[in-house]
Formats: C-alpha cells, sequence, structure tokens
C-alpha cells in the first residue's frame, strides 16, 4: 500500500539539501519505490512530503542511499518522520519531471 511520507529536518539549509541530493542523484537514478517527492523550507528547517510505495521503500532508499551523503554533508540530528497511508494522488495533466 503506498505511504505519504512527512518529514520535518530542523536546522537544514537549501545549501546542505542541494548538496544532498546532488550527492545521492535521486533525480536522474530515482528511488526504488519512490513515486513523488517535494521540499521546502522556512525558518524551522527542511520540510518534505513524499510519497513511496511502502515505508520499507523509504527505509531502505535512506540507509542505502541517503544516509551516507546526509552523513559526508555535516547534516546533524535525526529528522521528525511520519508515514500515513495515501487515499489519493492526483496529478495535474502536463506536470512532469524535477524544477
Amino acid at each position: 500500500m503506498a505511504v505519504v511520507m512527512s518529514m520535518h529536518w530542523a536546522g537544514v539549509t537549501p545549501e546542505q539539501y542541494d548538496s544532498v541530493r546532488d550527492a545521492v542523484d535521486w533525480e536522474e537514478v530515482p528511488a526504488a519505490g519512490g513515486h513523488v517527492h517535494v521540499a521546502w523550507f522556512d525558518a524551522r528547517g527542511l520540510h518534505v512530503t513524499d510519497v513511496w510505495e511502502s515505508e520499507q521503500a523509504f527505509q531502505a532508499f535512506f540507509a542505502e542511499r541517503l544516509a551516507p551523503a546526509v552523513e559526508k554533508a555535516g547534516i546533524a540530528g535525526a529528522p521528525e518522520t511520519s508515514f500515513s497511508p495515501l487515499h489519493r494522488r492526483f496529478v495535474a495533466p502536463g506536470v512532469s519531471g524535477a524544477q
């Protein structure tokens, strides 16, 4: 069953996020089981909302690909992460790719 993953990682900067994104290269080599990823920042740090085929798919991606890049980028602490069953997903016509 697909899940929505919500994450808040206090103190993470856009520069750190971009460094991790470049190292992991998830836009060119997508994560197995990853469907949608959106990220934004506010005064509290990084926020992410993803859709995954399962919580296990996200956990595998985090352990195998994301965690090593996070450590290399010097990101401290751990994110607050929650998972909820996906009820419905809609993607507007003409929307695709990374931006």
